[in-house]
């Protein structure tokens, strides 16, 4: 489970000066662009992209026209970067929209600070942990997986018809797919269809029974869906709760460290 320790946003800016953090830093450019420089590269990134930063790593920001940014500093085990990167997300809005909601549920007190926050932060770590691998699928097996995430929510949605109109025998396919992935489609859409069960009970409040879940989800039978989900989790739909985050009492990563004092431990209060 990840730590979101710190969530901002920059309006229009210019430069940010020479600093690191002691977390990793994701940064989504939401307009304009710019570059980032390190004391070896310089990363030059665009509106929708994604820069990711490994912690302790001093840099700076700058641009000629102007930018604006949404910046997540969290802990993750699947965020272990070595070197800087950037990723263009220009086809992957969903993932603006996770760095909006973190930053909305950050910037509240709220339930969903220490319910939703969380939530968001695992799937922004494991967005950008998918786009950065170097995993690459066959056609064939890239094409399952695309229309399984486009329909997994559809409990009418029928994973073997759309196997069968394929032009490869359903056999084939299923050892195609299991080979590549690891699992076999109808594993796949299964576990995906858990995992956003999981995301929607963790939905504090939002007044939906498990049947009602387990439909949204792509169930059709609650009961069916019940005991998958007791497999998967360790206990029943009903007695799920997410891990839950203590609300930090202050915005800690928002003190940068200055590059001169990482062998002091001293730090800089300032603006991420």
């Amino acid at each position: 489970m990840n730590d979101i320790i710190y969530v901002g946003r920059h309006a229009i800016t210019l430069r940010v000066s020479d600093h690191a953090h002691e977390s990793c830093e994701l940064i989504y450019c939401t307009s304009g662009s710019g570059e980032l420089r390190f004391k070896d590269r310089v990363l030059r990134y665009g509106k929708d992209s994604v820069v990711v930063i490994p912690p302790l790593l001093p840099h700076s920001n700058q641009s000629d026209t102007g930018f604006t940014n949404i910046h997540i500093n969290m802990t993750d085990t699947t965020l272990n970067y070595k070197e800087p990167v950037v990723i263009c997300c220009g086809s992957n809005e969903f993932l603006r929209q996770a760095f909006e909601a973190a930053f909305y549920y950050y910037s509240n007190n709220g339930l969903g600070r220490t319910t939703l926050l969380p939530v968001y932060g695992q799937l922004i770590a494991s967005t950008v942990h998918m786009l950065t691998s170097d995993i690459v699928y066959s056609e064939t097996v890239q094409q399952i997986i695309n229309n399984i995430l486009n329909n997994y929510p559809d409990a009418d949605y029928d994973l073997n018809a759309y196997l069968q109109s394929m032009p490869f025998s359903f056999e084939y396919l299923k050892k195609l797919f299991k080979n590549e992935v690891g699992m076999t489609p109808r594993q796949f859409l299964t576990d995906k269809r858990l995992e956003n069960a999981a995301n929607n009970l963790a939905l504090s409040g939002c007044g939906s029974s498990i049947s009602q879940i387990a439909r949204q989800c792509g169930f059709q039978e609650p009961l069916y869906f019940s005991r998958l989900f007791k497999k998967k989790y360790g206990v029943s739909p009903k007695n799920y709760t997410p891990d839950k985050l203590e609300p930090p009492t202050t915005d800690s990563d928002s003190k940068k460290i200055r590059p001169g004092a990482l062998q002091t431990g001293a730090t800089e209060a300032n603006n991420v």
